[in-house]
């Protein structure tokens, strides 16, 4: 049986980097039917909400700022691996773009809103351990 690790911000809970969130009635109705856990690795990281919005640049993730926050986005991406790992979770439904979560693509570290082929650092970790990726679009797009 399939067990999911969802994105906390996709299920209404106030984790995204600006304290709001990104709540999702198809995420929600895909869900219905299925075992799901929640979690938020930037939350799990320690990372505040509200914060500064972060980008993946290269192999690194950067506030607005230009503080380099990449120890703060491998931790909760180890974070949410172990929990993964201690709930039997088989696949995961992760919030598109985040440089945390996103599966398809990412912004680019320039924050211009220009999104760029690529993986978050939670769903690249993720993803290496045999964990199955979605994100909201592929279940709003019936990619599931």
């Amino acid at each position: 049986m399939s067990r999911y690790l969802v994105s906390g911000c996709l299920l209404g809970h106030n984790c995204k980097y600006n304290g709001g969130n990104n709540d999702n009635a198809a995420v929600r109705a895909f869900l219905s039917d299925k075992d799901y856990v929640v979690f938020c690795p930037e939350r799990a990281s320690g990372l505040p909400a509200p914060r500064l919005p972060s980008e993946i640049r290269g192999e690194r993730v950067y506030s607005k700022a230009g503080d380099d926050v990449t120890a703060e986005f491998r931790a909760g991406a180890e974070k949410a691996l172990a929990f993964c790992q201690n709930h039997g979770v088989t696949h995961a439904v992760l919030k598109a773009r985040s440089p945390s979560c996103g599966v398809h693509a990412v912004y680019d570290g320039s924050f211009t809103g220009t999104v760029v082929p690529g993986m978050g650092v939670t769903a690249r970790l993720l993803k290496e351990n045999g964990i199955v990726l979605l994100d909201e679009e592929d279940i709003e797009k019936g990619a599931v």
